[in-house]
């Protein structure tokens, strides 16, 4: 079995002070069932102090009021190599958000920000492997975006269509499990069936050693999930998915998302990587 090993890493989040789910914009969100600001908040703080635990940097931006979905911090900024590529959101519900972790970057001494041009969802329809940065379209993020973030951030972009309204975002579909080296490829997990059929081809040709998931992983948010490269954070009830990675040498690290999974998010929606 390979030995994984974890870096460490820098991540940003935004406590859901005023998460509520007043809209439905994917079609996990139900405004007609009853939701808990102060349990979103509870389950939070422990995926917070998860990454603390495992030896990570979280910073916290502060949450506005009337941005419910605003704890899904990866939905607002694409960091690689010390660049900053913003977001811009198709739903005007969200807009807003983009401009207040822009203002966060500038404080926090960052000077390269560049506000897109096109509908761009940052990470939740960008997964860097280190080598190539994993594009998805079909459902919030404009195919334009796709060469707007390579011209910003100066690497190569793989464009992934979606095709399951369940998983709008690639995010809800597939991460990376370990990002490539100058010896090893990069390691994926994702759900074939969220894909295309040339979007399948591609992923497994590019990635013939990844981790599938099942359509059971896909369900409870598993593809949502956060690697260090050998800790890879979960929901609590993507123990299928678990046992897989295992198997692989990682080691699976269990969290109740249940509350923000209402609002559809889990663990990587929370979770925005700075990559210096």
């Amino acid at each position: 079995m390979t030995t994984r090993v974890p870096t460490t890493r820098r991540y940003l989040m935004c406590p859901p002070r005023y998460f509520a789910v007043d809209y439905a914009i994917n079609p996990w969100m139900d405004p007609a069932q009853p939701v808990s600001a102060e349990c979103a908040m509870r389950q939070w703080r422990e995926l917070r102090d998860t990454y603390r635990r495992l030896g990570h940097t979280v910073e916290e931006i502060e949450p506005q009021p009337g941005l419910p979905d605003m704890v899904f911090a990866a939905n607002s900024g694409t960091v690689v190599d010390g660049r900053v590529l913003g977001a811009k959101f198709r739903a005007p519900q969200r807009a807003a958000e983009a401009g207040h972790f822009r203002r966060w970057f500038a404080e926090h001494g960052y000077r390269d920000v560049v506000m897109p041009s096109y509908v761009n969802e940052a990470e939740g329809d960008f997964a860097w492997t280190g080598r190539v940065l994993l594009a998805g379209t079909g459902f919030r993020t404009d195919p334009a975006a796709h060469a707007e973030a390579q011209e910003v951030l100066g690497v190569p972009v793989l464009s992934l269509r979606l095709i399951d309204p369940r998983y709008y975002h690639l995010d809800t579909a597939l991460f990376v499990l370990s990002e490539a080296t100058d010896t090893t490829p990069a390691q994926i997990a994702y759900y074939p069936e969220a894909f295309s059929d040339g979007s399948r081809r591609v992923l497994a040709r590019l990635f013939p050693d990844a981790v599938l998931a099942t359509a059971a992983d896909a369900e409870c948010f598993g593809l949502n999930g956060v690697s260090d490269g050998r800790n890879v954070v979960l929901p609590r009830e993507a123990t299928g998915l678990g046992e897989r990675l295992a198997a692989h040498g990682y080691e699976p690290v269990y969290v109740d998302i249940s509350e923000l999974r209402k609002a559809g998010g889990g663990p990587k929606c929370c979770t925005m990587e700075i990559r210096k």
